[in-house]
């Protein structure tokens, strides 16, 4: 008996090391830019931080600890059962175990698709914090429910890495806490100004970020909503024909309380592209270090299809992007939704790989894609300003802020 126990623990911590050497030390270029690109925009303060660092620094360690130490008897011939114990379940599976007053603490489950190591229920089930080692090479660490990826976890594979919340092992997002800490700014058009037959002013002195929205404001935040407004953008364009008539008033108050400033333009798939760029250039206005120019693009399905497809569309943007690019020596930033985004964006895939995106996604969890910028609702108050006001924060802190004001703002 003691032969076959000590093969069975072998056969697990073999398992799951040569997984590892697979998996970790070998990981492919995409999913180690992207390990990087985490914990780069992420620190101490952010959900799970913590156990993707150790990840990155020392692999599967936290496996390990699950692993019983000393000798193991078979569970069958102790009762109550107490210490490390070795069991088969009624699913076949081996169950190498830490009994403590028949309560199964945390174990080591193996089957022929893998290794789980943690805490498991009464019924054998991942419950709790575990890991899961795959025979595919791929590797999770996190909150488990009923067997289930369920709470904050990461997961990793050949072809991706995700951290946040899961849901019935859905991947639903990451899920932010708002602090001080993090850079929170504002967009605005006319509609900050024009509100039904009235007009109203911003009070540029008294600009103060209050609520955050109806989703938002009372989920994970440390405090009250009470933040600067650590940058603007503002409304140019649209067409080749519309502008907005408080864009250089806005532009020149900003400027003029050192706010961070930046102009878009709001795409038409009807009209030529060109046409709109050079509409663009000539109504906004540019100074050195401002934050880089960003296109609106918001068509419905059937104008994607209308004008051609996906294909035409962003054979549209390019041509907008390079004109605008060589005028301003800045790379435009690309604002869409997160449904654009799952739908068409992987056929731009030249996009994808060198612009900065800001994505509007409204509710609770991050965009799951690289960002500069995450308009996360668009129903916030604002000191200063009457009515609804779209609320984004940056992706990072204030060490990628200050790289980022430095690296892709107009030179």
């Amino acid at each position: 008996m003691r032969n076959v126990c000590l093969f069975i623990l072998l056969f697990a911590s073999g398992f799951a090391n040569s997984t590892f050497a697979q998996q970790h030390n070998k990981l492919p270029q995409k999913v180690r830019k992207e390990l990087n690109y985490y914990l780069k925009r992420h620190n101490v303060r952010d959900e799970g931080f913590d156990m993707v660092a150790r990840y990155a620094t020392e692999g599967h360690s936290s496996l390990s600890t699950y692993h019983p130490k000393g000798p193991l008897l078979l569970s069958n011939y102790m009762h109550p059962r107490h210490g490390k114990l070795l069991s088969i379940d009624a699913q076949g599976r081996i169950i190498l175990g830490t009994y403590h007053a028949d309560t199964l603490v945390s174990a080591i489950r193996i089957d022929s698709t893998g290794v789980y190591a943690g805490m498991l229920n009464s019924h054998h089930e991942a419950e709790g914090h575990g890991t899961y080692m795959s025979a595919d090479g791929s590797y999770y660490e996190g909150h488990w429910h009923h067997d289930t990826r369920d709470g904050f976890g990461f997961a990793v594979s050949t072809k991706y890495m995700k951290a946040g919340q899961w849901q019935q092992d859905a991947f639903l997002g990451e899920r932010l806490f708002y602090t001080t800490e993090r850079i929170y700014g504002i967009d605005i058009s006319r509609y900050q100004h024009d509100q039904g037959k009235k007009k109203y002013p911003i009070n540029w002195s008294n600009l103060r970020i209050k609520y955050l929205g109806p989703r938002i404001d009372k989920l994970h935040i440390d405090g009250d909503a009470d933040y600067p407004v650590s940058f603007v953008y503002i409304k140019s364009t649209e067409g080749v024909t519309i502008t907005n008539q408080y864009f250089v008033s806005d532009y020149l108050n900003a400027h003029s309380h050192s706010i961070p400033v930046g102009a878009y333009h709001f795409f038409s798939t009807r009209q030529d592209p060109a046409a709109q760029a050079r509409h663009f250039l000539k109504n906004t206005k540019f100074r050195q270090g401002d934050l880089p120019p960003m296109l609106d693009i918001e068509p419905s399905d059937a104008l994607i299809n209308a004008m051609g497809g996906p294909e035409a569309l962003f054979s549209a943007v390019r041509k907008w992007i390079d004109i605008v690019e060589q005028a301003t020596k800045a790379k435009p930033i690309l604002y869409v939704n997160q449904r654009f985004v799952n739908k068409y964006l992987d056929l731009a895939a030249d996009l994808k790989e060198n612009y900065h995106f800001w994505i509007a996604r409204y509710g609770e969890y991050k965009p799951d894609i690289h960002l500069a910028i995450w308009q996360l609702s668009p129903s916030g108050r604002v000191n200063g300003i009457r009515g609804d006001v779209d609320i984004n924060v940056f992706n990072g802190y204030q060490g990628q802020w200050d790289e980022f004001l430095s690296n892709d703002c107009v030179p």
